[in-house]
């Protein structure tokens, strides 16, 4: 008779296609499994290469089963003397669905303790590598953020300005005059005409210099130029203080932090997150807009203009459209009471200002 080699767990058998439960215990020598019935010689009831059996995984106190290929069952209760055979032999079969089932408390910890991390580097560290972000950046890697934000914004959101062509040069001329007064001077910009689709009447500036004007917001204006290139002039108030391209690295680090966090997310996420970063670099702060507005007050007072002119968009806004929420994604400069009383306060100290030179 052969060895009966070494006993791994004592448990019970269920022969193939019976419901007979017989006590047993798990045998092995060498590579093979053998079941032997307790209180009886003989041969094992069941024979098999370690290989060749099914082995079910650990959940909880739940009993293992390990299937033979006659189709008998040895059951056992001793989880732990199957993963302590298993990890001698490097067999963690359904290891991972224990220590999920097992440690659930500590993976619930981790996640945790993720997105905490995560909110404090977008809170505390994303601004001040912003900051660090600006200064070193050269003005040919604004040029390129600048570009792939006008490309992927033309490709998901922007068509072709159906706004006649003089109309545009009447917009681009006194625009450039504008400009010119600007710290970059008129070279310093360049007007784009697009039409806005999903972000409907809007403008809005790049880190490069590249602005951009919907012909929705043109046609809300409905022929009032003063309007219009007070809106420009606080798109290069963003420009001047250089909003544009803090927002862009806070985009991009949004993202980035999105993608470490969920870790391979396909290519069509990938591309949503793109495309949302693009969205998101239209999007400032209340203090980058109040900003902007206090430059678009200056310039238009500077260039001879009406330096209340911006604040009549936002009553446009507040009366045909009913904006008078905070800055959203898809509406970067809202109409808001608060910051038309704030704009016609500065115009009237600009005019006042002026009177007594």
């Amino acid at each position: 008779m052969a060895s009966e080699g070494e006993i791994i767990a004592v448990g019970h058998w269920h022969p193939p296609r019976s419901s007979r439960t017989l006590a047993a215990r798990l045998l092995l020598d060498g590579r093979m499994l053998s079941v032997r019935l307790d209180g009886e010689a003989g041969d094992p009831v069941a024979v098999n290469d370690v290989d060749a059996v099914s082995i079910s995984a650990r959940v909880g106190q739940i009993p293992r089963r390990i299937g033979f290929v006659d189709g008998s069952l040895f059951e056992t209760a001793d989880n732990d003397a199957i993963d302590v055979w298993l990890r001698a032999r490097r067999l963690h079969r359904g290891a991972l669905v224990h220590e999920l089932e097992r440690f659930h408390p500590r993976l619930l910890g981790l996640v945790i303790a993720v997105f905490l991390l995560a909110g404090a580097i977008y809170r505390y560290a994303l601004p001040a590598l912003v900051e660090v972000a600006v200064l070193v950046t050269p003005p040919a890697v604004a040029d390129m953020m600048a570009s792939g934000t006008l490309a992927s914004l033309d490709q998901a959101v922007f068509s072709e300005s159906g706004l006649p062509r003089p109309r545009q040069n009447e917009i681009q001329t006194k625009f450039e005059e504008i400009a010119a007064l600007s710290n970059r001077g008129a070279d310093g910009y360049q007007l784009h005409f697009r039409k806005g689709g999903l972000i409907g009447p809007n403008a809005f500036a790049l880190p490069d210099g590249t602005l951009v004007i919907t012909d929705e917001l043109v046609d809300l204006a409905e022929g009032d130029i003063e309007m219009i290139l007070g809106v420009l002039a606080h798109e290069i108030g963003h420009v001047e203080r250089d909003h544009s391209l803090r927002q862009f690295y806070r985009a991009a680090g949004t993202a980035g932090l999105i993608m470490l966090i969920a870790g391979d997310i396909g290519s069509a996420g990938e591309e949503i997150l793109t495309d949302g970063a693009a969205l998101l670099t239209l999007s400032y702060s209340r203090s980058a807009e109040s900003e902007a507005d206090r430059i678009s007050v200056d310039l238009m007072a500077k260039a001879g203009h009406d330096p209340a002119a911006i604040g009549r968009f936002f009553e446009i806004i507040e009366k045909k459209l009913g904006d008078r929420g905070d800055t959203t994604i898809f509406s970067t400069h809202p109409g808001t009471p608060d910051r038309r009383r704030q704009i016609d306060e500065w115009a009237k100290d600009t005019a006042t200002k002026k009177g007594g030179l």
